[in-house]
């Protein structure tokens, strides 16, 4: 399985925000995010963006590959990191960073997740939380009485299956803008999600 670390800005990213991860095969860095990636030790390929966040030390110890965008542009510079990413055929991206700072920013970056092709497994690691994007099904980890919730994006999940959780849900429907999937908890160190039809986001908060 080819794995894609895809390291954006934002608030400084957790120590053990790689915490459980396999090493990438590659590492892509959106604009500050290539700060983000030398705090964690990693040595990105590729960074992405307007550059206008990214600190000059850090570009000059650069060596990699640089996509650079106009500061009028009419993407956000994680949008662009992940359409590289995507263009280099990965079975799963990873992306690590971008919580904190502006509100419509990270909602923006958490939908723009859900239009990566559905056979790319997506993960994105935000400060303590992990969200995981499911259009078929997905295997979480957690511990036993953890939250986790479910939240349907792009209008009405179908066919919503659970195992492992305190709260099954067998076929069921979860509609666009309603809360039935949010907090529910980890029975055990494991659970599973299934769609039929539809696009949710997996949360799993972890601590404030």
């Amino acid at each position: 399985m080819t794995t894609i670390f895809v390291i954006t800005g934002g608030d400084p990213v957790p120590a053990d925000a790689l915490e459980g991860l396999p090493s990438p095969d590659l590492v892509v860095a959106a604009d500050s995010g290539l700060d983000h990636a030398e705090a964690l030790g990693l040595r990105p390929d590729v960074v992405v963006g307007d550059f206008d966040s990214v600190s000059e030390e850090a570009l000059d110890r650069f060596d990699g590959h640089l996509e650079r965008h106009p500061v009028a542009k009419d993407a956000t510079d994680l949008e662009l990191a992940l359409r590289s990413a995507v263009g280099r055929a990965p079975d799963r991206i990873v992306v690590v960073g971008g919580h904190g700072g502006r509100l419509d920013h990270f909602l923006a970056n958490a939908l723009v997740l859900t239009t990566l092709p559905p056979t790319v497994e997506v993960e994105w690691r935000a400060g303590s939380a992990e969200i995981h994007v499911v259009h078929a099904t997905t295997r979480l980890t957690g511990d036993p009485g953890e939250k986790v919730s479910l939240v349907p994006v792009g209008g009405s999940a179908h066919g919503v299956t659970t195992s492992g959780l305190r709260w099954p849900l067998t076929d069921a429907t979860l509609s666009s803008g309603s809360s039935l999937g949010v907090s529910n908890e980890f029975s055990g160190e494991h659970a599973t999600v299934t769609v039929r039809q539809g696009t949710l986001l997996a949360i799993i908060p972890g601590q404030p």
